[in-house]
């Protein structure tokens, strides 16, 4: 069982940045894929960006060049810098965690940060 918690979330005014923040409880955290998705109301969940376990990364469209997705496999923890902030990335922002063996996938997610990007 992985445990994963959310931080950094709030409001904004376009333009502006945030740095998001999920720490992660298990011991293997460096065994796990990483990413953050976010869920807008009336949406479905999307990824936003992800990291795999051998630090490669990759992002949506809608944010490229704007947001940024680290791990820090020393501290357990995994952030999304976002940048240049617009109206439509408010969101729920969700912490995802997943490890894919030959017999089952681990899937684990956050309890979720809000970031409202308004003036």
């Amino acid at each position: 069982q992985v445990q994963l918690v959310e931080s950094g979330g709030g409001l904004v005014q376009p333009g502006g940045s945030l740095r998001l923040s999920c720490a992660a409880s298990a011991s293997t955290f460096k065994n796990y894929g990483m990413g953050w998705y976010r869920q807008a109301p009336g949406k479905q969940r999307e990824l936003v960006a992800a990291v795999t376990s051998g630090g490669s990364t990759n992002s949506a469209d809608s944010v490229k060049g704007r947001f940024t997705i680290s791990r820090d496999n020393a501290k357990n923890t995994v952030d999304l810098q976002m940048n240049s902030l617009k109206p439509e990335d408010t969101a729920v922002y969700y912490c995802n965690a997943r490890k894919v063996t030959s017999v089952r996938v681990y899937d684990y997610w956050g309890q979720g940060t809000q970031v409202t990007v308004s003036s």
